[in-house]
């Protein structure tokens, strides 16, 4: 019957374990916020984030990863629907373009650009920003 007691105990000390845990874990939630530190938005292109280029009324933002760069271009503000369109472009290749009347935000565009340099442009509301070539 020793052994019975043992694995009771153990039970007991294991599920204090976990309450503690739980509690502290509530705890610094609450103190905290949902997360400790400050994070953007997932983007919705893939990669790390490469360069941001701003402009007046938005930003171009590039994002790259070993074989792709991918483009958006971010209005400053959110309003109305406005004309807004971003364009990347491989070295040798054409451009992708993605253009219309949107709030927030165009894109994304995402080219192949394994060992190639890439040109960007965005441009938001009529005003414009384009880079030369880059990310060689």
């Amino acid at each position: 019957m020793r052994g019975y007691g043992g694995t009771v105990r153990k039970g007991v000390r294991r599920l204090a374990a976990y309450t503690l845990v739980l509690g502290i874990a509530l705890g610094l939630t609450l103190v905290a916020g949902p997360s400790v530190g400050t994070a953007d938005a997932a983007s919705v292109c893939a990669g790390r984030p490469t360069r941001t280029v701003g402009f007046a009324t938005g930003e171009l933002r590039l994002y790259r990863t070993r074989a792709y760069v991918c483009a958006l271009a971010v209005a400053k503000r959110t309003g109305p629907p406005r004309p807004m369109k971003v364009s990347l472009q491989p070295r040798g290749g054409r451009p992708a373009v993605n253009e219309g009347r949107y709030a927030r935000q165009t894109g994304p565009v995402t080219v192949h650009a394994l060992n190639r340099c890439v040109r960007a442009g965005a441009t938001v509301d009529g005003r414009s920003t384009a880079t030369g070539w880059i990310l060689c």
